[in-house]
């Protein structure tokens, strides 16, 4: 299924996609794509629902975030290492991790608003994995089972942000809209092997990224069972697992965004993003 939540900022509901592409309205159905409602029973019984039967959500409806009240949104970097090359990085041994603020977290076709006093906003595709059953200590092997699905997700960073005030990556991956996420959440069963998934990124139509999932340094099971050794996954947390090469922090010279630039986003099977960049100050739908 392709799971959607769609409204207005703040006042999404769930809703599904049916085989024509149409988005269909699961108010009453389920609370939201969030929490409780993303576990095997809760996914199974909306799965057995013929889509034709529920209401149709009319054409032109803003498509929010993929994922309700998300509690942590996980990031891993440097995870592929034609990217740690491009960053002047050493591969990483273990994954390396950092957390990007649940505040960031944006609908796929919102404006992405650069910072305050912000000069150098990059882009990074990445796939993000929605837990959908709590995960503590878990092995690699049983750990895509604790997985309700897949999304899009637009990493955005301001480098300079990021690498040149302390060190400390938060700084530059927490701003508000730095964080899209959908256009919809697709779950486990129509994804059978999430490391043959080919992702790439456009700015302004140019391909800037252009890769394969198979190419990541720590798979996706491997990165939930990672993290379920320092943390427990709830439902509806999402892990963003990494990005290609191509970002503008390792284009020669160095290319970051522009305000009037889009940013086309997209995952064989998951969908596409689309995101204008728009100046500090500007009206952004959250």
């Amino acid at each position: 299924m392709k799971l959607v939540r769609w409204g207005q900022p703040g006042a999404e509901k769930p809703g599904v996609l049916d085989n024509e592409g149409q988005v269909r309205s699961l108010v009453g159905v389920v609370d939201d794509w969030h929490g409780a409602a993303l576990a095997d029973g809760s996914l199974a019984r909306v799965a057995a629902l013929d889509p034709r039967t529920l209401p149709a959500v009319a054409p032109g409806e803003r498509l929010g975030p993929c994922v309700g009240a998300v509690g942590k949104l996980v990031c891993v970097g440097l995870n592929y290492t034609d990217h740690a090359k491009e960053a002047n990085m050493a591969a990483p041994k273990e994954p390396i991790l950092f957390l990007k603020a649940t505040s960031s977290i944006n609908g796929p076709f919102d404006p992405v608003e650069i910072p305050r006093d912000a000069q150098k906003v990059d882009w990074e595709v990445e796939l993000g994995i929605v837990i959908g059953k709590t995960a503590r200590y878990v092995t690699k092997e049983d750990a895509l089972a604790h997985v309700a699905g897949y999304c899009v997700v637009n990493d955005v960073s301001e480098r300079a942000f990021q690498l040149e005030r302390g060190g400390q990556w938060d700084k530059g991956k927490a701003a508000d809209t730095f964080g899209p996420l959908g256009p919809w959440l697709v779950t486990a069963d129509e994804v059978p092997d999430p490391q043959a998934l080919a992702l790439w990124l456009e700015v302004d139509g140019v391909r800037r990224q252009d890769g394969s999932t198979r190419d990541m340094i720590f798979g996706a099971a491997e990165l939930v069972s990672y993290i379920s050794q320092f943390m427990s996954l709830q439902p509806g947390d999402v892990i963003a697992t990494g990005t290609p090469a191509g970002v503008g922090m390792g284009l020669k010279p160095p290319v970051y965004l522009q305000p009037g630039q889009t940013m086309t986003v997209g995952i064989a099977g998951l969908g596409e993003q689309r995101s204008t960049v728009v100046a500090f100050g500007a009206a952004v739908a959250r």
